[in-house]
């Protein structure tokens, strides 16, 4: 495995961002369901996140629903010029706050429409089509459909770039025949590594890797050999798990959420952390697992 020199910035959707982004997700309520319980709270952290430099924000309407693009718009508005918002379609949520794939062209444009509305926007910076595959992980199959109404709305002006989430190298060369792909979204952090050779096939050809569950999202990563690395390093576990994702390739971008101010400046602090080539040889040699999905 490879290492990149770490840069602070990479290109995304025509602007240069900062590679520490910040995720909304955490900021609705348990299971990403309701409303936050402190609301007070929750704006803080998006204020605090953009005044520290994040510029690059993930997002979606089925978080909450609704509730984090209307937290996003409360605490942000009017929106800083340089400010990046990337959010998903293709799910919505349940009653019950289950998951639900909804990814007929009716149901993405009505979704476009959702985010627009809650965010109050005019036009997205970048949606990414979320492919349910098999709920926690890609699955293989034809997502032209999907991919073509997102390229409609895009000639319509209602979404300025394209992304995908979730998925294949096969699905991204396949969306790429019908529309600039500017960042694929998968789960991948230090002890989930499935998307290695992916994530080397998107920087070859200049498009951001996102990937969500940074930190092993329902199941946080947990790792003696982790744990004794940070110690060593005056860090914590989960500074030195980012870290290594900054490391391991320039065009990945980091979305890591939290409900916390504290917690958020902890997470921006990774970005300033040099790993040794030895210690990343220690953390390449730590055990992968599965991890939950997103």
């Amino acid at each position: 495995m490879s290492y990149a020199s770490v840069s602070s910035t990479y290109p995304l959707a025509g602007r240069t961002v900062n590679r520490m982004g910040y995720g909304a997700m955490q900021l609705a309520g348990p299971g990403v369901f309701g409303p936050p319980k402190d609301r007070d709270a929750a704006l803080a952290v998006l204020r605090a996140a953009v005044e520290a430099g994040v510029d690059h924000i993930d997002t979606s309407d089925f978080y909450g629903p609704h509730i984090t693009n209307q937290l996003i718009r409360e605490a942000l508005q009017p929106y800083p010029d340089n400010l990046t918002i990337v959010t998903k379609v293709g799910a919505l949520r349940g009653d019950d706050a289950s998951w639900l794939r909804a990814d007929e062209p009716a149901d993405l444009e009505r979704a476009v429409h959702d985010n627009l509305r809650n965010l109050g926007l005019d036009a997205l910076d970048v949606v990414n089509y979320r492919s349910m595959g098999s709920i926690h992980a890609p699955a293989e199959g034809s997502i032209a459909k999907q991919v073509e109404a997102l390229a409609e709305l895009q000639r319509k002006g209602l979404v300025r770039h394209i992304g995908l989430s979730n998925v294949t190298s096969t699905q991204v060369a396949e969306a790429q025949e019908i529309a600039g792909i500017v960042c694929v979204q998968n789960q991948y952090n230090l002890v989930q590594r499935d998307d290695d050779a992916l994530v080397d096939e998107l920087a070859a050809k200049g498009i951001a890797y996102v990937p969500f569950f940074p930190l092993g999202g329902f199941s946080p990563i947990q790792s003696s050999a982790l744990s004794d690395i940070a110690a060593s390093l005056d860090a914590t576990p989960m500074q030195v798990a980012l870290a290594w994702l900054l490391h391991r390739s320039p065009n990945i971008l980091l979305i890591p959420g939290t409900s916390s101010v504290g917690h958020l400046r902890e997470n921006l602090q990774a970005a300033q952390l040099v790993l040794s080539e030895k210690v990343l040889a220690e953390l390449a040699a730590i055990e992968t697992r599965g991890s939950g999905g997103h």
